[in-house]
């Protein structure tokens, strides 16, 4: 017989408990949509669950473990409840991409993205890689090689999928070999120039509404590497971007802000150092200090990991930047 559509509600008792199941930007009801096909949303004090009925007794069992796990104080965040939402379908993990594992292979569709987004080098995949799979990575290479913008990429994917709550993007506020002087306004206008490569792209990457209603909303965070001191960041993907101009002392403090289910992406590029000739370099003497730790990763990328416009790298080995690459040699692959 066939099954019909049904309606069912889960109480909850207060809003903690239902953004704990829906999830940031309801992340975690759009994963239960796609994966159980049932749909879930908020009437009254209640979770309404619409779908086939086999469908919907699936997902209550697994949205009251999780209710049931959260008032027990058992520690049941967004990312848990995701976690725990696709480990309750079969058919789900073989039909849905984010309920399997992350490869290099695999090719990230952002929610309301401008673009498809995907590794086009060797290098460029063993660095998406390493982002879906490790705690802390380093992506160190010159201009252009993607280091940045594949790590928001991957950050706007882990939000979207329910492994982080928030995305953190930070900066050192060093000026590139000229002084700018006093700027005018107001603490976010003062910051804002040294942090417009961030916006720039999210522009890139999410279209103007879903850039609006991270940013609003707090899901997504640009700030200065020098008000990071004091924090500690849970269920978060952390982003430092130009870590080449961070001190030792700056890059120990923003390294040690890591909580429980959070991600930490280092990126820079140490032919770029900004810094006065005696002060050493904090990623230096981080890749230095942190090569062969467990949980820590680095990504090294060259000249053939360059995507940008095909003219900069010949800027660059012309600078003395990257070594060349030999011109007949045969172009990375892209798909």
């Amino acid at each position: 017989m066939k099954d019909t559509t049904a309606d069912e509600l889960i109480p909850v008792r207060n809003f903690e408990e239902a953004r704990v199941i829906l999830g940031p930007l309801d992340t975690n009801a759009r994963l239960i949509r796609d994966l159980h096909q049932v749909n879930v949303l908020v009437r009254d004090g209640n979770l309404r669950l619409v779908g086939k009925s086999q469908d919907i007794a699936r997902v209550r069992v697994l949205l009251e473990e999780g209710l049931d796990a959260y008032r027990k104080g058992r520690g049941m965040t967004t990312a848990e409840m995701a976690r725990l939402i696709r480990g309750g379908s079969d058919a789900g993990a073989a039909a849905d991409p984010s309920a399997a594992p992350r490869t290099a292979e695999s090719r990230p569709s952002l929610p309301e993205s401008r673009r498809l987004v995907e590794p086009r080098t060797v290098g460029q995949r063993r660095y998406w890689d390493a982002l879906q799979n490790e705690a802390v990575v380093f992506g160190v290479g010159p201009a252009g090689t993607g280091k940045t913008y594949l790590a928001m990429a991957a950050a706007i994917e882990a939000v979207r999928r329910g492994n982080a709550r928030r995305i953190v993007l930070v900066r050192p506020a060093v000026e590139a070999g000229e002084k700018l002087g006093f700027l005018p306004g107001d603490f976010q206008a003062k910051v804002d120039p040294y942090l417009r490569p961030l916006y720039d792209a999210l522009h890139d990457l999410l279209d103007q509404g879903a850039r609006h209603r991270y940013l609003e909303n707090d899901v997504i965070e640009v700030c200065p590497l020098a008000y990071m001191r004091g924090r500690t960041l849970n269920d978060a993907f952390v982003i430092l971007d130009e870590a080449q101009n961070t001190t030792v002392p700056q890059m120990l403090m923003f390294l040690t802000r890591l909580g429980e289910n959070s991600r930490m992406v280092v990126t820079g590029d140490p032919g770029q150092v900004d810094l006065p000739s005696s002060v050493p370099s904090g990623l230096a003497d981080a890749l230095r200090r942190l090569a062969g730790v467990a949980g820590v990763v680095q990504i090294h990328l060259g000249a053939e990991d360059i995507v940008r416009h095909p003219v900069v790298q010949q800027i660059l080995e012309a600078y003395g930047k990257v070594p060349p690459i030999h011109r007949d040699a045969e172009p990375p692959a892209k798909g």
